[in-house]
């Protein structure tokens, strides 16, 4: 039964408060908004897109879903009334279910789907427990469970109807799934498979990307994929059964999967194996059926990221996808000879060779598309990674630069900025996020109001911090973050160089005039990832050495936010002056935390890689600081006779910074990581040169930038004009824009 919105208003001022503790309010609050909700269900479509994801990094629901129903300033009246101040919620764990910017973008995709009334809907796992709680105990990285559940859920529907049986060799597992309603202008489901049964069977819904370093946690991780691919798949067939029958033939006019990087693509195995076990299908009907319904979207160039199964383990669980494995590599072989590939080309393209499965050749041979998530990572695809299937199924390739949802990452996250937007230029921005643009012709107009938000923002930010961290910030500070997560090519490492040769400035009387700055700093590490780890050591010792110094203190500070999830990031992003986005050129797909601080008013401070790229030419060079090599510098790099100790014998400043990973500086604990490190750039390592992400090539233009960006800031009124011009055109940045460019180009739905 349909309820209004003044239904809704009545039951919540009936809602008694008194005595009652944050957890109760938070789960009754929510459920009533979740009927609201739900109560405004649509008619399903006709045809429907799925979007398959290991990962879904939906931060806390609370805010957002009340936001997204139109209730949440409502709510947060009606609550002020009863002495409920809303932002107690903030306490409530958020739900995550993912481990950086795929994830994140996969939770983009489906608000901004809901939002624009399109029909996309997610599968993926409900883990029990989220990536990892991380705590920093004297500069470390400690992982510890994150029991997201621990506040309850109300923002999922238990559907115990719909439960599944998932059958591996030695076990057989019941997928529950978990419905999760995205609201917008319709109502969409993300629907999360938990696994159920023995306990060797819970485990695969227990974990997000268990360690993979034993033949146990590698099969852990393939059962995870196959679990909720074949879930996916097997639902989608019966339901399609149960409305059109069991004649295929139109199968993919109803159906579109998207596989979101490599972790879902056995699906494409299981739509084989259940269309020619189950319904008798030829192998040929089935795989062209296969090949009309998936999509691919490839997310890295590193290949230690595309996903390669052995084909003993695959044998070993799961013997009937292995059987169609090896049938799909037949029927490839066969194409390439009709298509005359040479043997090579044929082997670099292989589904199947050298014992293993290559989930990615799976992909791009089946997949009707394949798309890059930034023009420079398309192009990389073209003519690097996936150059030999580009030259003989070049029609297939495309790309969908990544967006964020504005929802969350505007309007939810810095109400004063879009108040001010409103005032500005009309709220008609909120609807249609293209008319954002309006105002670059009204920058002067908002001068004054936005360096008042962004003040207030940083305010908050701070109190945050304090409250977060123990670490006081004075409120004139210039607020740097490099926040995401921790990899050696993301080069957190050279941000901390760069920061200690700003302290060996300030220290020598070097650099005058130094505006106010802090640097911030979020990032977990994978938990085996020795080197990563090390970073983060070695920055909270930086940090500790520098917050504490009398001579700079005032001038320059650094933290390193613990726990670093998507509520954290939406106070970050809000309060952040200068966006650092500084990985190796040609290593980064795209990111996306570099569109929610251009959409929030940072400059940005970066490479010429992903998506900095196409930031800089909407918004302008002069309105951002790029430094650095770009791809072509360092693909000659690599090909030449890079020399990064001559670099370090040549400059002072970059050997102090360095040095202090080895001479008694800062203390790694006997662990040896702060030597892996140093020798890492300038010895390198079986499986490296030294110095392999370019670190000490770049960080001399890296501290150039951070120096003339300290300096144009003094002139406020300037440097403000350079952030709103990021604002103004940040609406390409939207992902309804790259939702509109899937639904059309890719899914066909409406």
């Amino acid at each position: 039964m349909r309820m209004d919105k003044t239904e809704f208003s009545n039951k919540l001022k009936n809602l008694k408060t008194d005595g009652k503790s944050t957890i109760e309010l938070y789960n009754e609050i929510s459920l009533l908004a979740m009927q609201y909700g739900l109560s405004q269900a649509d008619v399903p479509a006709q045809r429907n897109a799925y979007y398959l994801s290991m990962e879904f990094l939906i931060g806390r629901s609370f805010f957002n879903n009340l936001m997204e129903l139109g209730v949440l300033d409502e709510t947060r009246e009606l609550l002020k009334e009863k002495g409920v101040d809303i932002n107690v919620f903030e306490e409530i764990e958020d739900a995550a279910l993912g481990n950086g910017g795929l994830g994140r973008l996969a939770a983009c995709f489906l608000d901004s789907a809901a939002g624009l009334g399109l029909p996309l809907h997610g599968y993926g796992i409900r883990y029990k427990y989220g990536l990892f709680k991380q705590a920093i105990r004297n500069g470390f990285q400690v992982e510890l469970p994150d029991d997201w559940q621990s506040f309850g859920d109300p923002w999922s529907i238990r559907k115990a109807h719909g439960k599944r049986k998932i059958k591996f060799a030695d076990m057989t597992v019941t997928a529950v799934p978990y419905d999760m309603p995205v609201f917008g202008k319709r109502v969409n489901v993300l629907r999360l498979w938990q696994a159920e049964g023995s306990a060797a069977a819970q485990k695969i819904s227990e974990y997000l990307y268990p360690a993979d370093d034993t033949e146990d946690g590698k099969l852990l991780r393939l059962r995870q994929e196959y679990f909720f691919s074949a879930a996916a798949v097997g639902e989608l067939v019966e339901k399609y059964v149960k409305l059109h029958g069991k004649n295929f033939d139109d199968f993919a006019d109803h159906n579109v999967i998207q596989l979101n990087d490599t972790h879902p693509v056995l699906a494409i195995a299981e739509l084989i194996r259940v269309l020619t076990t189950k319904y008798k299908l030829g192998f040929d009907k089935a795989e062209g059926i296969a090949k009309k319904t998936f999509a691919y979207t490839n997310h890295t160039v590193m290949p230690e990221a595309l996903e390669c199964w052995g084909a003993s383990l695959v044998k070993k669980i799961l013997p009937d996808i292995y059987d169609v494995l090896i049938k799909l590599q037949e029927s490839q072989t066969s194409e390439f000879k009709r298509l005359c590939c040479s043997e090579a080309e044929a082997s670099e393209m292989a589904i199947y060779a050298n014992d293993k499965f290559s989930m990615a050749n799976l992909a791009v041979y089946v997949g009707n598309t394949v798309n890059g998530v930034a023009k420079l990572h398309t192009d990389i695809l073209k003519t690097d990674l996936f150059k030999t299937a580009y030259k003989y199924y070049p029609n297939k390739f495309q790309n969908k630069t990544n967006g964020i949802t504005q929802r969350r990452w505007l309007m939810l996250c810095n109400r004063e900025l879009s108040e001010l937007l409103d005032g500005t230029i009309g709220s008609a921005w909120r609807d249609d996020i293209s008319k954002l643009g309006v105002l670059n012709a009204h920058v002067s107009d908002m001068l004054g109001g936005f360096v008042k938000v962004k003040t207030e923002k940083k305010r908050q930010l701070f109190e945050y911090i304090k409250k977060h961290e123990g670490v006081y910030i004075p409120e004139n500070f210039m607020v740097y973050a490099q926040v995401k997560r921790l990899h050696e090519y993301k080069r957190q490492l050279m941000t901390a160089f760069a920061i200690l040769e700003i302290y060996k400035g300030l220290t020598d009387g070097k650099i005058k005039d130094f505006r106010p700055s802090v640097f911030v700093f979020g990032a977990k590490s994978a938990p085996s990832y020795k080197r990563a780890k090390a970073i983060i050591k070695f920055i909270n010792d930086i940090a500790d050495k520098i917050n504490s110094d009398p001579r700079t203190n005032a001038l320059l500070r650094v933290v390193f936010v613990k726990n670093y999830n998507v509520s954290y990031a939406e106070k970050i992003v809000a309060g952040t002056d200068v966006s650092l986005q500084v990985s190796t050129a040609g290593l980064e797909a795209s990111g996306t935390g570099n569109m929610k601080f251009m959409m929030n008013g940072a400059v940005t401070c970066g490479t010429m890689d992903g998506a900095n790229i196409e930031i800089v030419e909407l918004a302008g060079k002069e309105n951002n600081y790029i430094f650095g090599a770009d791809v072509d510098e360092i693909e000659r790099l690599k090909r030449g006779d890079y020399d990064p100790n001559a670099i370090l014998k040549a400059d002072a400043y970059h050997s102090y910074a360095v040095n202090t990973l080895i001479d008694g500086t800062f203390s790694d604990g006997d662990t040896g990581g702060f030597k892996e490190l140093y020798d890492a750039l300038t010895v390198g390592a079986s499986w490296h040169k030294p110095d392999h992400y370019f670190v000490l090539h770049d960080l001399k233009s890296y501290v150039e930038a951070l120096l003339k960006i300290n300096t144009d800031s003094k002139d406020e009124k300037a440097f403000a004009v350079k952030q709103i011009k990021n604002v103004a055109n940040s609406a390409h940045f939207s992902s309804d824009r790259t939702i509109k460019e899937y639904a059309s180009d890719i899914w066909k739905i409406k």
